[in-house]
């Protein structure tokens, strides 16, 4: 395990969330900082301790998989985290001018109708 403190921890995780959360990072490679950085253990070391096999946490890590809920939530809960809902609108000036933008007008064919085909 790393031996960094309690402190730096914190900082070190809050730091990963942050870059995932603006898409820096994708969530396999969010798995592996934390792995790394924070534990600083092999994939056969923490894979063993979140009950999941080495090449699901290697596939996790690799954006090569699609981790049930329950994978990906037994990863976090080591960590002290949880999922959680999150909004995908933009914050601040960005969100406003988002709002404000013209409604891009869409055609919608009503049920029963053939539409035009070429």
């Amino acid at each position: 395990m790393n031996t960094l403190t309690g402190e730096q921890r914190k900082q070190l995780i809050e730091e990963i969330i942050q870059q995932h959360t603006d898409g820096e990072i994708t969530l396999g490679m969010a798995v592996r900082r934390l792995r790394l950085e924070v534990t600083g253990f092999d994939q056969e070391t923490f894979a063993h301790m979140c009950g999941i096999s080495t090449r699901a946490l290697y596939q996790l890590e690799t954006d090569k998989a699609n981790p049930t809920l329950r994978t990906v939530e037994s990863i976090l809960r080591k960590f002290g985290l949880r999922i959680g809902l999150m909004s995908t609108q933009p914050t601040g000036k960005l969100r406003t001018a988002a709002l404000n933008a013209p409604e891009i007008a869409t055609r919608s064919v009503s049920r029963g109708t053939k539409p035009n085909r070429k």
